[in-house]
This record gives C-alpha cells, structure tokens and sequence, in this order.
C-alpha cells in the first residue's frame, strides 16, 4: 500500500497534540484522526484510538510491521514540517 495523500490540520494552543492527520492509501482508503503528538522526546504519530473502560486506549487502526510503521511516521512528519514552514512563512 501506498500513502498517497496526507493532509494536516495544525492544532494551536494545546501543549502535547500539535496537528490532526488524515492519509490516503492507494487512492482507495482513508485513515482520520491520526495525531502528531510532542512527548518527552520529540514528536510521534499517534494511531486513532478508543478509550476503553478500564481509562486505557486502544488503536483502531495500526501497521503490523516496524517497517511500515517507520515510513508512514517518516511521511506524515515529513508533511507536518513542510506544513510548520509554510504557517511560519505566512505569519
């Protein structure tokens, strides 16, 4: 599968959520409410999710490989910098 388009939504005000993340896989998937999240070591690309009843989440979607997770995380922090420049140029 390839990703073939991610959209950002930037996020302003919140400490640790930094965008919303939308990706298209094969002109033919979507995938909503990914989040770019700032953690104590940088950022990372949160899978969607739901709150189970014990407080802890659960992915709803996710790769089940480390490779396919290394690059779809590679393409949308790609994206979300490229998304961070350009708000920066603008203001």
């Amino acid at each position: 599968m390839k990703i073939t388009e991610i959209k950002i939504l930037p996020v302003d005000g919140d400490e640790k959520l930094k965008a919303y993340v939308t990706i298209k896989l094969d002109d033919c998937f979507v995938v909503r409410d990914m989040k770019v999240i700032k953690g104590t070591t940088g950022f990372f690309v949160a899978m969607p999710a739901k709150k189970m009843k014990d407080g802890t989440y659960r992915d709803l979607v996710h790769p089940l490989d480390k490779s396919t997770r290394t690059a779809l995380e590679e393409q949308v922090m790609q994206e979300f910098y490229r998304v961070q420049d350009t708000q920066k140029a603008v203001a």
